[in-house]
């Protein structure tokens, strides 16, 4: 395993001490023996599922409303000018 994560490091362009080598075997090993365990599981009976979570449709019907008038839109604003808003200069 060792070897393996020195040539992934290399690969990558990484120098690793010897320290971080021994760190990042341990780090994977731990790794890869979850998965271990997870393969022993029994799944058989176990539907597949593609989102963690039931999926829904949030969204609502579009419904055409009345908006806002322009003297409703500017009503708390003093930045107004030619019934836009106005805001600082932008260079």
């Amino acid at each position: 395993m060792k070897e393996d994560i020195k040539k992934i490091s290399e690969s990558s362009h990484l120098i690793l001490t010897e320290e971080q080598l021994d760190k990042f075997t341990n780090q994977i090993s731990s790794i890869l023996d979850s998965f271990k365990e997870l393969d022993e599981l029994d799944t058989k009976e176990i539907e597949p599922s593609f989102h963690p979570t039931i999926r829904k449709n949030i969204f609502r019907e579009d419904k055409v409303e009345k908006g806002l008038s322009i003297e409703e839109a500017f009503a708390n604003t003093e930045h107004k000018e030619n019934n836009f808003f106005k805001g600082p200069r932008a260079v």
